[in-house]
Order: structure tokens, then sequence, then C-alpha cells
């Protein structure tokens, strides 16, 4: 069986390259145009076997060739319709063989428009992916941002927890060194003092009468000892009695153990808020009162409790040496725990904290947290 497709695809490819030539030598002629060109390339079409649609397609493909540098979807200069003209022109010959050029010329014309008409498309849609590429990039950007800054807060955590932790053990080593020193040493020397009472039992009354007396001071220093630790855990009179009696006594304790004065004034209908937020109030109070002690060097402290509009204000002002609060939040340190731990539990009851400390002016710890008034009215 001999195979023609190779010679008919040879002659198709050399038709195709005149086509062309003379295609783009037609769209270049500005005066009058001569249909002789396009009438040799239908003859010669006929002449090499080819078929209609074989013209249409060297007609395509001359007319892609040729739409780098001729517009074809732009009407206005005619470079399509002189084009489909020279066509029309190359299928005279075919049509007189076929008689079906007219309906093959109005097909390529369709599909030519058809062509333009998706190449606008194709334009459009290379656009809108390019827009929504630059949204996929800014989102990347975005998003690796926000893992940046989720893993510096990972970072503050750990730090965090590691303070936490290292606090937690340095409050139990205090706890036990004050235990250790005051109750166990003051219950050694009650075992002492009784053991001496049962071995002296022919002393007299004097003497017997003297050594409880110390025995009995002694068991009250430890049930004061012991008393006091329960109050800075968690004071009974806060539960019982109210935050303003809790305040008080735990001012009085300090204020006698650090040489301190205690001034203290009290809005009487703070005690209408939730045992939630008196319980705020008093643990700020507190860790506040409890810095004044240790690194202040005061020896004076205000502290009031008043009602403003829609919330309770409690101020605690010292006349001892202030400190950088900005610094002291930012460092590694027990006392910014102590700070950190004040403003958290007034944000968990929707409050605010603001803490200022001024040369010469002391530090003034200020707590605000919403108040329902309906309730003191009730």
């Amino acid at each position: 069986m001999i195979n023609t497709s190779a010679p008919m695809k040879s002659v198709r490819t050399r038709l195709s390259a005149r086509y062309l030539a003379a295609l783009r030598t037609h769209l270049g002629l500005k005066g009058p145009v001569n249909s002789g060109s396009a009438q040799k390339l239908g003859h010669a079409a006929l002449a090499d076997g080819l078929a209609t649609l074989d013209l249409a397609l060297m007609h395509e493909s001359a007319v892609a060739t040729l739409a780098s540098s001729h517009d074809f979807a732009k009407t206005s200069n005619g470079a399509l319709k002189r084009a489909g003209w020279f066509f029309t022109q190359a299928l005279i010959p075919l049509e007189i063989a076929h008689r079906t050029t007219r309906e093959t010329n109005q097909h390529l014309q369709r599909h030519a428009a058809a062509l333009a008409k998706g190449n606008r498309q194709l334009q459009r849609e290379v656009k809108r992916r390019q827009k929504g590429e630059i949204v996929i990039r800014k989102g990347k950007d975005q998003y690796r941002k926000l893992f940046l800054q989720s893993q510096i807060m990972q970072k503050k955590l750990r730090q965090l927890t590691r303070q936490i932790i290292m606090a937690q053990e340095e409050e139990r080593k205090e706890i036990s060194r004050e235990l250790h020193d005051e109750v166990v040493q003051t219950l050694v020397g009650i075992n002492v003092a009784l053991t001496g009472l049962g071995k002296g039992a022919d002393v007299d009354a004097q003497t017997l009468k003297s050594k409880i007396a110390r025995t009995q001071r002694l068991v009250e220093n430890s049930v004061n000892a012991v008393h006091r630790f329960a109050r800075e855990l968690r004071p009974a009179v806060l539960d019982d009695l109210g935050l303003i009696p809790a305040l008080h006594a735990y001012s009085k304790s300090l204020a006698e153990r650090k040489k301190l004065r205690i001034q203290m004034t009290a809005f009487g209908g703070v005690e209408a808020l939730g045992a939630a937020k008196r319980t705020v109030l008093f643990r700020v109070a507190q860790e506040a009162l409890t810095n004044v002690a240790r690194h202040a060097h005061a020896t004076q402290v205000r502290m009031s409790i008043t009602e403003i509009s829609g919330a309770i204000r409690m101020e605690i002002n010292d006349n001892g040496k202030s400190f950088p609060v900005a610094k002291t939040l930012a460092a590694n340190t027990n006392k910014r725990l102590g700070l950190l731990g004040m403003k958290e539990r007034v944000e968990m009851v929707g409050g605010n904290l603001a803490i200022e400390s001024k040369p010469g002016h002391g530090t003034t710890v200020r707590a605000e947290i919403p108040f329902n008034q309906e309730k003191v009215k009730k």
C-alpha cells in the first residue's frame, strides 16, 4: 500500500507558504486590489487535489500568523474584511468545482469572529487570574505575619509559665521557712517548757505559775502565726464579714509587722459587689500593700475605695520610692508577675488597672471595676 499522506502534506506546506506570502502582500496594499493572486492560489489548490477545507486551514493559519501585525479584531481598520475578501477570491476556483464556497466562507467568517471573541475572553481571564494571584500573595504574607506573631506569643507564654512556676516555688519556700522559723520553733519551745514543768513538780507555786504563763505566750504566738498565714492565703473574714473588714484586718496586721501607717477610707456600697469582684479588689490591695512593704521603703500608705460613674475605684498610694513601671513589666522578675497578676485579675471581671510611679510622689495603684448601682438602691 502506497502512503500518499506525506506527499500531500508537502504540497499543503508549500501552498500554505505561498498563501501566507500572498495574503501578507494583499493586506499591505493601499490602492486597488487584484484578485488574480488569490485565484491563482485557488487554481493551484485544485490542481494539487486539495479541498476547500485545506484552503480554509491555510487561510486560518495565515491569519493567526499575521495576527501579531494586523488587529483583525478591530473592524475599523478593515483588515479582517480584506483578509476575508482574499480568501473568497481564492475559493472561487473551488466554488466552480464544488459549489460550496459561499457556505464555507460564511463559516470561516463566523469562526474568525469567534476566535477574536475567544481571544478577548482569554485576555480578560488572564487579567482576572493575575489579580487573584496578587490577592493570594497578600494572603500568604498576612498568614506569615500572623504565624510569626503566634510563635512570639508562644515563646512569651512559655517564659511566663516558667516564671509562674518559679514564683510558686519561691512562695512555697517562703511559707516553709516562716512555718519553720516561727511555728515550729515556737512549738519546740512549748515542748521544752512542758518537759521542764513535768520535771519540776517540786518547785514553788509562783515559779510554776511563771513557767505556765511563758508557755501560754508561746502557744498564743504560735496561734497568731498560723492565723496570719491563713489570712494571707484566704482570709475567712472576707467571706464572713465582707471586703472592708477584711482590708481593715489585713492592713492592721501588715502595719504592725512592717511599722507602716495605713489610712483607709471606703464606700460602704462596695459590699454590694459580687464575691468574685470583692475578691479581686482584696487581692489587688494585698499585692499592692505587699509590694509597698517589700520594695518601697514607705512610711505611709493611703487606701481609698470610692464610687464613680458606673464603677468602683480603689486607689492605693504610698510615699515611698518610685520604680520604672514599663521596665519592670518587661523584666523577668517575680515583681513583674505580681503586677501582671493584678492586671489580669481586674480585666477578668471587666475592669482596668493603672499603675503610676514618679520620683518624689511614690506609687499609685488604681483599679476600676464595673458596678451596677441598681443593686445598692435595692
